[in-house]
């Protein structure tokens, strides 16, 4: 009994790790119009939003099976990458694929029951990261701009899913911000693989340190004054009656930085969810701007 219990506590740890589900934190970005079209009060917005979240949940956790499928032969040569369930055998290849079909189309059938433009913009999210693990990953600028946008179909898919609008500064911040991320992430890559770089993905040859240093640094500005002129847009503090949104900027700040600082002194940025995750710093600046958006847009009706 210990034996057979202890198994099904290591498979079950193997479907977590194969699915990626540290990585659905980045499904979050789908609550951004539940929060900032002042929706945060209404059950049912809020029950819809969180079936959204799953929904890309699964979608995502289809998209990584079905790249560390394409990828198994190139992951078992990764220094990191080797450890992944389908590269390491811990998970057999027939079983990946039926899970792969099983999610992708419980998220789609979800996605079409909660609305059907929500349904389109899954369909996009799904489309382009296919595209993105057959063609789009090996062109230089066109492999981070797909993760980015990426992101910002995230935003938009959740704001149709409860119709409402998504703020045209909302998409350029939630992009730029990705685009910084992912620079982040090939940076890693580059300094983690160094000459076997191109050996492992060949558009990591078109890269290089300093070039992706000056990109991240015109990002972090980029993303940063995008969000200043979001807090301060008089469209803004008419919708969400309060000018007050500026308050949140030093968190921005702090985040940025405390980014920058991982990427360059500690060797982190390679994988954003688990940087997220385990820098205590970075989650609680993320954290607390959250909370501070929250208390200035719904704090009125909260007293």
């Amino acid at each position: 009994m210990p034996r057979a219990y202890s198994k099904n506590i290591r498979m079950i740890g193997t479907l977590v790790t194969a699915l990626r589900v540290y990585q659905w934190p980045k499904n979050l970005v789908v609550f951004g119009a539940l929060v900032f079209a002042l929706q945060l009060g209404d059950a049912v917005q809020v029950t819809r939003s969180v079936v959204a979240f799953l929904v890309m949940c699964a979608a995502s956790s289809t998209i990584y099976l079905l790249n560390d499928l394409i990828d198994i032969e190139k992951d078992r040569a990764h220094p990191e990458k080797k450890n992944r369930p389908i590269a390491s055998g811990a998970l057999r290849v027939p079983v990946a694929v039926a899970m792969l079909l099983v999610l992708g189309a419980c998220a789609l059938i979800v996605a079409f029951a909660l609305r059907v433009e929500f349904a389109g913009a899954v369909i996009c999210y799904l489309v382009l990261n296919l595209a993105y693990s057959f063609v789009l990953k090996n062109i230089m600028l066109v492999d981070v701009m797909a993760i980015a946008i990426s992101f910002v179909i995230r935003g938009i898919a959740g704001a149709l899913v409860i119709s409402v609008e998504f703020s045209n500064w909302l998409v350029v911040c939630t992009l730029f911000l990705a685009l910084f991320l992912a620079l982040g992430k090939r940076r890693r890559e580059i300094g983690l693989l160094e000459e076997e770089a191109i050996k492992h993905r060949e558009v990591l040859g078109h890269y290089s340190v300093p070039y992706l240093d000056a990109l991240m640094v015109i990002l972090a500005a980029t993303t940063l004054l995008a969000y200043t002129i979001y807090t301060c847009s008089p469209e803004v503090v008419e919708r969400l009656h309060t000018d007050k949104l500026y308050v949140s900027l030093p968190f921005v700040v702090y985040g940025l930085f405390r980014y920058l600082y991982l990427v360059h002194h500690k060797s982190g940025g390679g994988d954003p969810s688990r940087t997220l995750v385990r820098d205590v710093p970075l989650l609680t600046t993320v954290l607390l701007w959250g909370l501070t958006n929250v208390a200035i847009i719904y704090g009125r009706s909260l007293i």
